[in-house]
């Protein structure tokens, strides 16, 4: 039997006492979870020096550094992810429905945790403590498993989480790290039947797709994020600048950065030198050929630009006539994580947000707040692009299912 399947039959036994604690539980595990990150920050950060450390020898880039660092601010907002979900409803035992039959049954349709939940994940310490927390508060036992090159922060990361839970008298074997980083034990996740209730990854596209093709058990798909900002012709320019801007370079290694600029034609020629001004050298532009005549620096597009999750700074950008063919260019290439339209015209807004088929589709606003933090989720498992069960952020919600409870007096079935 291998290590993973040690954890996996180790969290099987383990996993109602968190799938049956009460709210008042859970809330008391969450707060030593948060107090314990506090407390042993020092060494969470020593473990992800040894990360950082063998990532820097192996040619990883600036902006993937910054996924993988761990600082004392970042574990403290950790720290505050995991007490913002304490004040938040719990998710379990929430009647969605309930009916009368003809005969007098009284059907309840009541949420309840999923059981078992696997997350398979790539090189972000947070994500660890994230899940975790979601899935304490949503009554789920949970099997992390993460990418090698956060290996040494997760450890520290699950060690801090389980003194909390078994301060608060929770079984600490509901929350397993998977020690083994290969491929060999995110197979034994995905071929995990009858174990893992729900599996999601969370990551690069390879990682994503690899999990859809090859699971059997129920996966969620969270995104990559091919996101567009259209300019319209009716956009306020300095908005639209800030937008941009701030879209693209706020941080550009998270999904919901901004990856692709639209812009309209009739306003092409004074907003892209502004833009080029104001990115300052930041940003590689990659500009289709009518681009190409109002930006100076920018490099002209290749066959794949528009479809690229560059998770770095860079940025595609192509003209259109109209929000139509922005809708029509967003629809063929994006990948239904979170566009935006920036504009004054409240037809092209409505038109904009009827037809692109998005998670997230914003008006005016930065495509960056797509987040479980920012939506009031507190913090979030991923960003579904899918669109049975979740789509969009995954809070406490997303990680609950629903039976039905029948209630009656001896009524029997004609």
């Amino acid at each position: 039997m291998t290590s993973t399947q040690v954890l996996l039959d180790s969290l099987l036994t383990h996993k109602s006492t968190i799938n049956l604690a009460s709210t008042e539980q859970k809330n008391q595990a969450l707060e030593a979870m948060a107090h314990q990150l506090e407390i042993q920050q020092d060494l969470i950060l020593a473990a992800n020096a040894l990360d950082m450390k063998a990532a820097k020898q192996s040619s990883i880039s600036t902006v993937m550094l910054d996924r993988l660092l761990l600082t004392p601010e970042r574990v403290q907002d950790m720290a505050t992810g995991i007490r913002s979900l304490i004040n938040l409803p719990d998710p379990v035992g929430l009647v969605l429905e309930e009916t009368i039959a003809p005969n007098g049954m009284v059907i309840r349709k009541r949420t309840i945790p999923f059981g078992l939940i696997g997350m398979i994940y790539e090189s972000r310490p947070n994500v660890t403590s994230d899940a975790a927390a979601l899935a304490i508060k949503s009554g789920n036992a949970v099997i992390l498993r993460g990418g090698k090159e956060a290996f040494h922060s997760s450890q520290a990361i699950v060690t801090a989480l389980k003194s909390g839970l078994s301060q608060a008298g929770i079984a600490p074997e509901v929350v397993e790290l998977v020690q083994d980083t290969s491929r060999a034990s995110a197979t034994e996740m995905m071929t995990a039947k009858g174990k893992i209730d729900l599996l999601v990854p969370r990551g690069g596209a390879g990682l994503i797709q690899a999990v859809v093709e090859n699971a059997i058990v129920p996966v969620i798909e969270t995104g990559t994020g091919i996101c567009h900002v259209y300019v319209d012709k009716d956009a306020n320019l300095d908005k639209a600048v800030s937008i941009v801007l701030n879209a693209k370079t706020s941080r550009p290694s998270v999904c919901n950065s901004q990856e692709v600029l639209l812009v309209h034609e009739a306003i092409a020629d004074l907003f892209l030198p502004a833009l080029e001004s104001a990115l300052a050298g930041k940003v590689e532009l990659r500009a289709d050929v009518a681009a190409m005549t109002y930006l100076k620096e920018a490099l002209p597009t290749g066959d794949m630009d528009f479809d690229t999750e560059f998770l770095d700074y860079i940025l595609a950008v192509k003209i259109v006539k109209d929000v139509a063919e922005a809708v029509a260019h967003i629809g063929q290439h994006s990948t239904g994580h979170s566009d935006a339209i920036v504009t004054e015209n409240q037809q092209a807004a409505d038109y904009f947000t009827q037809h692109v088929d998005s998670a997230a589709v914003y008006v005016n606003v930065s495509t960056r707040f797509t987040d479980g933090g920012q939506f009031g989720l507190g913090c979030e498992l991923g960003i579904s692009t899918q669109k049975m069960h979740a789509r969009g952020p995954m809070g406490l919600r997303e990680m609950t299912t629903y039976k039905y409870i029948i209630t009656g007096d001896g009524q029997v079935r004609n």
